[in-house]
């Protein structure tokens, strides 16, 4: 009787442990449409998300789906190929009516509307991949909301072979909105999250975003693409700032064109990669080309500071108007960059900035060396009101003045430039 009873309880047991298994990896992976067999299947990404355990695997098949995305849980939400018809492009649109607001601003309380939100995930990471997100027909026109791609607040993850396209308004109009990937802490919270490899085009004011203090953000091997000429915001491809601190590497930057600006202009210019107040920032190995500045640092003592920024081996090349790098700020290790055709010039030490509603001591500190700048107004611009500096040596090309202790360009050949007295520094960060 023994033996009998023990014959029958084991295989009990072990179907009960093989179905929880069974349980168990089901769970962990889950179906947006109908590609592929064997998982949970549901006709929306939002329907996945709210049924799902944290820690799941969401696979989207290819198709079109009209939804805004709200996450608060650690997922992994991952568009997929179709085997059989090979289709590849799972694409999240505005659904009818367009973009609502689904989040709020952790820095002015203003709402957001973004097509996919990941907010306060208590614990894990969100990661998001292979996904599309066409900001067309989001009907905002100027908002509020602030239109936003993919939004990261106080969440931690990564954001890999993405699309974040038409994050733009109605008409130009100037409306400082619209990004297509934004990361910002608040309220103590943090935000460590890496984009990677991903395509962002054609948006009103900013490409990647990372903001505020206790966020970090890695920006690497991406490709951020303007409006090219507008009439509306000053756009940034890139921007750290608001004591936001990260890397920004081999990234391709530009078409970031204010249309209406002039040398004169009161400040409205777009610039490639833009680290505002927000210190010990690194920049390298970017190519950079079309814009109105190319890579710029801007201390702001109203907001914080942008000092210790390594600028290293990055290509920038036709800056339209104003510097190929401009350093707002101080102590810059500024090495081994590539500097072609820069309006103004190749790199500004930038002292001006203190007359021109930016304030601070500012053009101080920076050692720059091992640079190679050709067709600029001058080389290397050092202001008159600057401190001390290391500079050189650095190679130069075509250039009126190699090294210029000036704080305006003189023009060499037809170049046409105003004093400098009659600039404004134009630095427009994007703050929603």
């Amino acid at each position: 009787m023994k033996k009998t009873s023990t014959l029958i309880i084991v295989p009990v047991i072990g179907l009960a442990l093989l179905a929880s298994l069974s349980a168990r990896a089901l769970a962990g992976t889950v179906e947006v449409g109908t590609c592929k067999s064997g998982f949970v299947q549901f006709p929306t990404i939002q329907g996945a998300v709210n049924a799902s355990p944290a820690g799941t695997t969401i696979l989207v098949c290819p198709g079109t789906y009209p939804e805004q995305v709200l996450i608060n849980k650690a997922l992994t939400v991952k568009g997929i190929a179709d085997p059989v018809s090979f289709a590849a492009a799972a694409v999240l649109v505005a659904p009818t009516g367009g973009i609502v607001q689904n989040a709020t601003s952790l820095s002015s309380g203003k709402p957001i509307g973004a097509q996919i939100a990941v907010v306060q995930p208590p614990t894990g990471m969100v990661n998001i991949s292979n996904l599309t997100v066409d900001g067309n027909n989001s009907t905002i026109t100027c908002g509020p909301p602030t239109l936003v791609g993919i939004l990261f607040q106080n969440a931690s993850g990564t954001i890999s072979h993405v699309q974040a396209i038409n994050q733009t308004l109605g008409p130009n109009n100037g409306c400082q909105n619209g990004l297509g990937i934004f990361v910002q802490s608040g309220n103590s919270g943090t935000s460590t999250v890496t984009i990677s490899a991903s395509h962002v085009e054609n948006y009103t004011k900013n490409g990647i975003t990372g903001n505020e203090a206790g966020t970090t953000v890695h920006i690497t091997g991406n490709t951020v693409q303007g409006q090219g000429p507008t009439t509306g915001a000053a756009e940034n491809s890139i921007q750290i700032g608001f004591g936001a601190t990260g890397t920004v590497t081999s990234n391709v930057v530009g078409d970031d064109i204010w249309a209406p600006d002039t040398i004169s202009d009161t400040g409205d210019a777009a610039s490639g990669i833009l680290v505002y107040a927000s210190p010990n920032v690194t920049v390298s190995g970017n190519t950079v080309s079309s814009t109105q500045f190319g890579i710029v640092y801007v201390t702001d003592p109203a907001v914080g500071s942008a000092d210790g920024g390594i600028i290293k081996m990055n290509k920038v090349s036709a800056t339209h108007i104003f510097d190929g790098i401009d350093l707002c700020n101080n102590n810059n290790m500024v090495q081994n960059n590539t500097i072609n055709g820069s309006d103004e010039s190749g790199i500004h030490v930038d002292s001006s900035c203190t007359n021109f509603g930016v304030g601070g001591s500012t053009g101080s500190g920076d050692s720059i060396s091992a640079n190679t700048i050709n067709g600029a107004c001058d080389g290397i611009m050092i202001g008159t009101a600057a401190g001390v500096n290391s500079i050189g040596p650095n190679t130069f090309f075509n250039a009126g003045h190699t090294t210029a202790t000036a704080d305006q360009c003189t023009p060499p050949l037809a170049r046409v430039r105003l004093p400098k007295s009659a600039q404004q520094r134009p630095f427009k960060p994007a703050r929603p």
